[in-house]
């Protein structure tokens, strides 16, 4: 059985994926990413476990089906949980479409989905309810949409106070998970 303490962060990215500096920086969520990467790198109490950072890395030219996506797997079933960056420039791309289907629907990760360009837990909202413009990011990846409700799922802005709690927040977490439904933070 898989020992799973890490946050898996699933962002989009442009394929090929290349992580030269024009590559990878030029896709903004890649760049979000980094941002969580960086408050850990700050702060070593910021309790982000980085899933990526648990099995070597792979070429950028590696092939999908016999080195990239048992790789990701990998990486899922050792996660507590789905870091989902969720922004305007995010794109459901096969490895984005992989991760969300593989990582709720087989592994039943709870999902911390986290909005760039929203920061206050009330700019997430409408009358006590997720913004219409939000929903519509879940769009943007429709097997997130369709399958989120599946497992626990909290929205939050991409604020670093906020992420730490929702990071440490233990029904966000495989084993003391809550259950299933759309979850944000009170104003």
């Amino acid at each position: 059985m898989a020992y799973r303490n890490g946050n898996y962060v699933a962002f989009y990215v442009a394929e090929p994926f290349s992580a030269s500096a024009l590559g990878a920086h030029a896709t903004k969520d890649f760049c979000y990413y980094n941002l969580l990467r960086s408050w850990k790198g700050a702060d070593q109490s910021f309790p982000l476990i980085d899933s990526h950072d648990k099995t070597y890395n792979v070429r950028d030219n590696s092939d999908w089906e016999t080195t990239l996506k048992p790789r990701l797997r990998e990486r899922l079933r050792n996660s507590k949980n789905i870091v989902l960056i969720l922004s305007v420039d995010t794109v459901s791309s096969r490895a984005l479409r992989e991760e969300i289907d593989y990582g709720i629907n087989d592994q039943e990760l709870p999902v911390i989905a986290i909005y760039p360009g929203y920061e206050t837990k009330g700019s997430l909202l409408a009358n006590g309810s997720i913004k219409q413009e939000v929903k519509a990011l879940w769009d943007r990846v429709p097997i997130f949409r369709d399958s989120m409700l599946k497992v626990p799922t909290l929205h939050v802005p991409l604020v670093k106070s906020l992420v730490e709690s929702a990071l440490r927040d233990e029904h966000f977490m495989f084993a003391t998970k809550t259950s299933p439904d759309i979850y944000r933070y009170n104003p």
